[in-house]
């Protein structure tokens, strides 16, 4: 039987929002058009948009987005009881979450019996910093109806390291929420994402958060898409589906698992096979690479 996995990117925009119900209104509108999907897929940090319940929004520094944090039951609430009801898998972005540790970036994965996988973001870009942000130290991956994915929020998605531990777990899909600030910083990740696919040979679902919002909440730039390996049984460039820029949009792919284990076997450029094969090379080097 065909392995296939229906997923979906809900690029959401960061707008002001009067109470928490305002901000699962239009999460709820954005998975209503994601409805086909198996998995979706929605930005890193997009529960931002909560720090604007707070008429005074504009005036608070930075450093006060942790406040964010507060909503977190209400968050995994809503994202179980939506995973449930609509029989899908969804990667709620990532969601700054108080830990003992600290503050941390965490994407929160939603599985429609109930099921909940967290992965705690273990590269934390520079402007995170800002925030107090502490980093995790674990990588997993996850089953969805027999495919295994990983998860790479944003800036891990520029530290190869990160990914081929993933695909070495067995990750056939990377889910890679992202919120950049900059056309520059969105080609970063978008860039990266379609490297890591090439040299992996996995698919990768980049969503990222859009804003035309101003301080303390950054401006978020970025087109979502669903990309593969550039060899001939794929599109030339990689991309199998394309959002608009910078607009709220939904796009969706089924996922042919079966084509992509056989361009592990048989394309052109067998890059996760040949990098596996001389995995003692690089362990010869590995302390110049690090």
């Amino acid at each position: 039987m065909p392995r296939t996995l229906s997923v979906a990117a809900a690029q959401f925009e960061m707008r002001p929002v009067g109470s928490f119900d305002d901000f699962a209104a239009q999460v709820r509108d954005l998975l209503d058009r994601a409805a086909g999907a198996r998995l979706v897929v929605l930005p890193e940090l997009f529960t931002e948009a909560l720090f604007t319940i707070d008429p005074d929004w504009r005036s608070h520094d930075a450093a006060r987005l942790t406040r964010i944090a507060e909503h977190t039951d209400r968050y995994t609430v809503l994202f179980a009881a939506e995973a449930a009801a609509r029989g899908q898998w969804i990667l709620a972005g990532s969601h700054l979450t108080a830990t003992a540790r600290g503050h941390e970036n965490v994407a929160h994965l939603f599985g429609p019996g109930g099921e909940l996988h967290t992965h705690s973001k273990t590269h934390i870009f520079p402007a995170e910093a800002e925030w107090g942000t502490v980093e995790g130290d674990e990588l997993t991956v996850h089953d969805i109806d027999g495919v295994t994915v990983g998860i790479a929020i944003c800036y891990e998605a520029e530290i190869p390291e990160v990914t081929t531990a993933l695909t070495g777990l067995g990750a056939e899909v990377l889910l890679t929420p992202s919120y950049t600030y900059t056309e520059a910083g969105f080609y970063r990740v978008r860039h990266c994402a379609a490297a890591r696919a090439i040299e992996n040979q996995v698919y990768v679902v980049h969503c990222p958060t859009i804003s035309h919002l101003t301080g303390p909440l950054a401006p978020g730039f970025g087109r979502a898409s669903v990309l593969g390996p550039c060899d001939q049984a794929f599109p030339a460039d990689g991309v199998l589906a394309e959002a608009r820029t910078n607009e709220q949009d939904v796009i969706a792919h089924r996922l042919d698992l079966d084509l992509l284990h056989a361009n592990r076997a048989t394309g052109a450029a067998p890059t996760h096979r040949d990098r596996g094969r001389r995995a003692a090379l690089y362990a010869k080097y590995a302390h110049a690479a690090l």
